[in-house]
């Protein structure tokens, strides 16, 4: 990939989009006109169609980010949502108590870390993926295609409807993190210090066209797997119709995309695991070695981790490690009161040789955890052996064997009313283990190998298909799309009158844990309710009060239990959250380094007394 790299107006535009502009190191006439110093210009990089596809390879590599390495940016979507917390416990500044520490200067920038959260990481990020597809976009032609050939058209077409579909999935969790935000549809041949923020209506019209121009022309035929698929864009078409209130649109582009004959739900027992009688097929679709295979029908959209492929994690997707319980904290007690667990992994007993030392950053709420698995059933998902509880783990430390009756014995919580752990925030917890278990020949203790890793697939679908019945009022359909996921898993169907939004969310999480990003779903989800003025349970919602009162936050403390009774964790922060935390504060650099025009600050944050009107269209300059 040949990028261009500038040095006096770089930092002002990476702080500003996080855009490597392409742009000359002074910009001055006599730069442009002098001899170049290689022959890796546009005309030169772009004028084939592989050419093209570098940029775009530069985008599928990209997105891996959003789910893997040490404090994955997928983490700060749960931890701003029902289904989970930031569960590090020893210390101040992961996102927890989000009045004090979600600010636009805060700690949340391109360059955080794993002991802060990732807000920022989706504005860079986003826009630096923006500028790869709009890389293909602006150079589309420069093969200078025979369209009159339908053959090199299809080819054409299928590329910028690739292009499209990153841009479009970068604006679509754009809009639905921080709202309003400034448009970039094009490269700038010089330094632009001068956007405006753009109304999130007019962004989500001009992508849903993008994605239509996509489910057009993009193909399922001859692709590998991670590159965009036609099944891909008719998805992110269907979430597009949603988030605009589309039902119609997004119940058609599901159909077609369910009705197609390219993809179905994986049923039957497939994979590197199928002879194994002691697995179920929810076990082999998770399996990390059975996401890119030929087989596997269900998945739309996958990010290809290899260990041999160039630009890997060097420590994997580190999964388990973000996910799983703290065991080694020395916090779980035996019944005689000694220290139970050892996270070695050359000892009898080992769980740091299977699940590796997890040290419980993703912690599930209650809701996650016990809520919407209270009436399970045979629910594959559920099922032992694919979900894990503290239970199944034994007594493990050495120094027990010959002195305590207790070792090699299942863990308890409680002997008699003493409860046995005294971390049960960051120690004690259960987790879908056919879902976060990568293998892993990097790390010892393992953490979670290099892995492939869903970002779409049929199941959710399904799903999406549902929500759009349930606001058309059409609840026999949505009963019988949710069933379909919920009858692949064993679980008990649910009838019509059963439907609400709350048993879509309950589905989704069961289904979707660690995949959709749950914060970005749940704002779509109240714009929807805020534009159509519906109620839920009690409250009703508009528009105009959209950062005080919202079914995000109303969802968020009735689900989860942290922020709902303001837990204290055992360093003394405290759980807490606010309406107008529905959308993400703005990075201050961006705004400052803006110095031609004024980019809006949300509401609630410093700043948003300085806002001007966002602009109703797509900007053309």
């Amino acid at each position: 990939m040949f990028t261009i790299h500038s040095n006096k107006y770089a930092s002002k535009a990476l702080l500003l989009l996080s855009v490597t502009w392409l742009c000359t190191s002074s910009c001055k006439k006599d730069y442009l006109d002098s001899k170049p110093l290689s022959f890796y210009t546009p005309s030169s990089t772009y004028n084939t169609a592989e050419g093209l596809k570098g940029a775009l390879v530069a985008c599928e590599r990209n997105l891996r980010y959003n789910w893997s390495g040490d404090g994955a940016p997928e983490i700060t979507q749960l931890t701003f949502s029902d289904i989970a917390v930031d569960g590090t416990d020893d210390k101040s500044g992961p996102a927890q108590n989000m009045d004090l520490q979600i600010t636009p200067d805060a700690i949340n920038s391109s360059n955080d870390n794993a002991d802060h959260n990732r807000i920022f990481y989706f504005w860079h990020q986003g826009y630096a993926d923006i500028k790869y597809a709009n890389t293909v976009i602006t150079y589309i032609d420069e093969p200078k295609w025979d369209t009159t050939d339908q053959t090199q058209l299809a080819t054409r077409n299928d590329l910028l409807g690739q292009a499209y579909f990153h841009r479009s999935f970068r604006y679509y969790e754009l809009t639905n993190e921080f709202g309003d935000v400034p448009w970039v549809g094009k490269l700038y041949n010089e330094p632009k210090l001068d956007f405006q923020t753009v109304d999130r209506t007019v962004i989500l019209k001009q992508i849903q066209s993008d994605m239509q121009f996509a489910v057009k022309w993009v193909t399922d035929e001859g692709k590998a797997k991670g590159e965009v698929t036609k099944g891909a864009c008719q998805h992110l078409l269907a979430k597009i119709d949603l988030a605009l209130g589309d039902f119609d649109g997004a119940i058609k582009a599901a159909t077609d995309l369910i009705d197609g004959g390219n993809y179905h739900l994986m049923t039957e027992r497939f994979g590197q695991d199928a002879s194994d009688g002691s697995k179920n097929v929810i076990w082999d679709l998770h399996q990390s070695g059975n996401k890119d295979i030929a087989v596997n029908k269900e998945a739309l959209m996958l990010v290809i981790d290899k260990p041999d492929m160039d630009g890997k994690f060097d420590g994997g997707t580190q999964i388990m490690r973000q996910t799983l319980p703290y065991l080694g904290g020395g916090k779980i007690k035996t019944p005689m009161g000694n220290k139970g667990l050892s996270d070695k992994v050359d000892i009898p007993f080992s769980f740091s040789a299977v699940t590796g030392r997890g040290i419980g950053r993703c912690r599930p709420s209650w809701y996650a955890e016990k809520a919407i698995w209270a009436d399970a059933g045979n629910d594959l998902r559920h099922a032992p052996g694919n979900w894990m509880k503290m239970e199944d783990f034994v007594y493990n430390e050495p120094s027990l064997k010959g002195k305590d009756p207790y070792y090699g014995k299942n863990l308890q919580l409680y002997e008699g009313n003493t409860i046995l752990c005294s971390d049960t925030l960051r120690e004690w917890f259960e987790f879908p283990f056919y879902k976060l278990y990568i293998a892993d020949d990097i790390n010892t203790p393992p953490r979670g190998g290099n892995g492939d890793w869903y970002v779409f697939r049929l199941a959710e679908t399904y799903l999406v298909r549902a929500e759009a019945y349930f606001w058309k009022g059409e609840l026999t359909e949505a009963a019988a799309d949710i069933n379909v996921v919920r009858q692949r898993a064993k679980a008990t169907p649910i009838k019509a009158a059963d439907v609400t939004i709350a048993t879509i969310l309950d589905e989704r999480a069961r289904e979707l844990y660690y995949e959709e990003e749950r914060k970005v779903e749940l704002t779509r989800i109240a714009y929807i309710f805020a534009q159509l003025g519906k109620s839920y349970k009690g409250h009703t919602y508009s528009k105009t009060s959209f950062s005080t009162s919202n079914f995000w936050y109303d969802r968020v403390m009735e689900c989860n239990n942290f922020y709902r009774n303001n837990t204290v964790t055992p360093h003394g922060d405290m759980y807490k959250i606010s309406p107008y935390q529905v959308l993400w504060p703005v990075p201050q650099s961006a705004i400052d380094a803006n110095t031609g025009a004024h980019i809006n600050q949300n509401q609630g944050y410093s700043g948003a007394e300085n806002n001007v009107a966002a602009l109703t269209s797509i900007p053309t300059d």
